[in-house]
């Protein structure tokens, strides 16, 4: 098997080909009216990367900061006033990647119950309640028909609990930027996540969803110092030592499992020495890598410290990294946070991603897949949504959507 995963590996790198990148006035830049420092942000970016000034939309979302906005006033005030830009003459057809700013809300509440389904939610808890007592009720066995009793049943309680949940209004909660995405698309169903209609590189140009990036962190000059250490890695090639962490899980077929995303770790470590000419660190065991042990850290991807990011690596400009874990982006802003991303940031990442609340394993883009992306010629955004699996869920990417840290020629 393993054989034929390097076999593919090759098969990938013979088939690499350059790609275009975004556009400058591709992008529409989405400002907090009320806080200075994201309009100061919004305008900086247009200055550094040449972004159409007119193609700033600031809408008044509130002053103080907040993280999370309702899912009325995320429709009343934020979607509704991005699409309406989007419907104008002006923009239509024009605009392919928006970018949310520092000040602008990064999480979006859940919808609440539906409504008119009163009776039926009544129904099915009353189901559920029932079908657990049976379950309780059946008497412990060995035998294959009692076994497959139980589990038919569970299944069933499965079933019901998801119908429940949808019902209520669980998990209907997203990160902005992943709901922004789908602002386009009329109505959809608000219950866990929506596929991802870019995933696979089809090309974005004649679809209605849009790429969504954030320049967001600890602080504003976090937020600006993103747009100048991609510009910086871009003039002079990102440049450093790749760090790889794996947790030695044995490899499975079963896509998006445990062990699928470990094989894809290990196989990233292989795909960098063949396209890079960076070194390569592997940590092949459940440790992480030690505070102080990453020096000149140019990229990383790893797993699995829930909430607790060590403080082992050196970025230089440009460096991209993420870690996999549930909660990794749930207080981006907070300077003292241990959760992986504002960490990261705060220590000198150019572009990472992650989880505003507990996406599921299957949420990530592979590893291997996602940087792949970005070795043949894809910008950042365009990387992230060539890989990520859905929409209208809990990711969040930050960093500069137009960065292009592996720059291809015809």
């Amino acid at each position: 098997m393993r054989v034929y995963r390097v076999a593919t590996l090759y098969a990938i790198l013979a088939a690499a080909a350059p790609a275009a990148a975004l556009e400058p006035n591709e992008i529409l830049v989405i400002a907090n009216s009320q806080v200075p420092a994201s309009t100061s942000v919004a305008r900086y970016y247009c200055q550094r990367r040449k972004v159409p000034v007119d193609n700033i939309l600031a809408l008044p979302l509130g002053a103080g900061m907040s993280e999370t906005i309702s899912r009325n006033d995320y429709e009343k005030n934020l979607a509704g006033p991005i699409r309406k830009k989007l419907l104008t003459l002006s923009f239509t057809a024009n605009i392919k990647c928006l970018l949310t700013t520092y000040g602008v809300p990064i999480k979006v509440g859940g919808r609440g119950p539906l409504k008119g389904e009163e009776d039926k939610l009544k129904q099915l808890q009353q189901l559920a309640a029932q079908q657990k007592k049976e379950i309780e009720a059946l008497e412990p066995g060995d035998s294959t028909k009692s076994t497959y009793r139980k589990r038919d049943m569970k299944r069933r309680l499965t079933r019901l609990q998801s119908d429940i949940d949808r019902i209520s209004g669980k998990e209907t909660d997203a990160s902005v930027d992943s709901e922004l995405s789908m602002v386009l698309l009329g109505d959809y169903e608000l219950y866990r996540w929506q596929p991802n209609r870019l995933k696979g590189g089809l090309p974005h140009v004649s679809s209605d969803t849009l790429l969504v990036c954030r320049l967001d962190g600890p602080g504003e000059g976090v937020a600006k110092a993103l747009v100048d250490k991609a510009m910086s890695a871009e003039a002079t090639g990102l440049k450093g030592i790749a760090y790889i962490d794996s947790r030695g899980i044995e490899q499975s077929r079963k896509s998006f499992s445990p062990g699928y995303y470990d094989e894809s770790l290990r196989d990233l470590a292989v795909l960098i020495q063949f396209r890079t000419d960076m070194e390569v660190r592997h940590e092949r065991t459940e440790e992480l890598f030690a505070p102080g042990k990453a020096p000149q850290t140019a990229i990383y991807c790893g797993w699995y410290s829930l909430e607790k990011y060590v403080d082992a690596f050196d970025f230089v400009d440009g460096a991209i990294g993420y870690h996999i874990s549930s909660l990794g982006a749930a207080n981006l802003r907070d300077p003292n946070s241990t959760e992986w991303c504002p960490a990261m940031l705060s220590d000198g990442v150019t572009a990472t991603l992650g989880a505003v609340a507990e996406p599921y394993l299957h949420a990530f883009p592979e590893p291997r897949v996602f940087f792949l992306e970005l070795f043949n010629g894809r910008c950042l955004v365009e990387a992230y949504y060539h890989t990520k699996p859905f929409n209208s869920w809990r990711l969040v990417l930050i960093g500069d959507p137009l960065y292009r840290p592996f720059k291809t020629t015809p």
